[in-house]
């Protein structure tokens, strides 16, 4: 059977991948798998695009976010680019999720906006898509429980000297452990339980 050629010129996906692991890769495959080309929104790119959101107010705090905007990009584009990828078939650009004022610019809104919905927060991204109007496409919406693997168990796993490295591409593994993640984490973890003592 040939391969058909996708309808949907343009995908917009998002994520905070804080850490990329196994599951966003299929995310993110299934999203292209729909669209010649797929645009790779990472939110929370920086505390000043981030507002704390109550339908997931863990998601802005410091120990949630280790990685930087461009540590994430480099996780992103090596891990595509390693299973095969062509990096002109995908872009990838800072997308500020709770400020939908500023989604026009950076990313193309007359594209698809393919999502995943698993709770409250789920919800609450897609009544941001449809507050503009976006052509919304949900990948698959399913229970928490049913989520599979998470970046918040990877890096309490590293923190906890417990096995992860089979949770992530093996690209994301070389780059987290050249960059000593777990160093990085227990240091903000510390920070955190300073400032609770104060």
């Amino acid at each position: 059977m040939e391969n058909s050629i996708p309808e949907i010129e343009t995908g917009v996906i998002h994520g905070r991948f804080q850490i990329l692991h196994n599951d966003h890769i299929k995310y993110i495959m299934a999203g292209k798998a729909l669209c010649r080309h797929l645009v790779i929104g990472i939110t929370n790119p920086d505390p000043q695009l981030t507002r704390k959101e109550t339908a997931d107010p863990a998601r802005s705090e410091a120990t949630a976010n280790p990685l930087t905007y461009y540590e994430r990009y480099l996780l992103i584009k090596t891990a595509l680019e390693e299973i095969g990828i062509n990096p002109h078939d995908f872009s990838i650009v800072p997308f500020p999720i709770n400020l939908p004022e500023r989604y026009q610019y950076y990313v193309p809104m007359d594209a698809v906006f393919f999502m995943t919905i698993y709770d409250d927060w789920g919800r609450q991204k897609r009544k941001y898509f449809q507050s503009l109007g976006l052509k919304i496409h949900v990948l698959w919406e399913v229970p928490l429980e049913k989520k599979g693997i998470t970046a918040n168990e990877i890096r309490n796993r590293i923190l906890n000297g417990k096995p992860w490295e089979h949770m992530v591409p093996p690209s994301v593994l070389r780059l987290l452990n050249k960059w000593n993640i777990q160093a990085r984490l227990k240091r903000i973890q510390n920070l955190k339980s300073l400032k609770c003592l104060k």
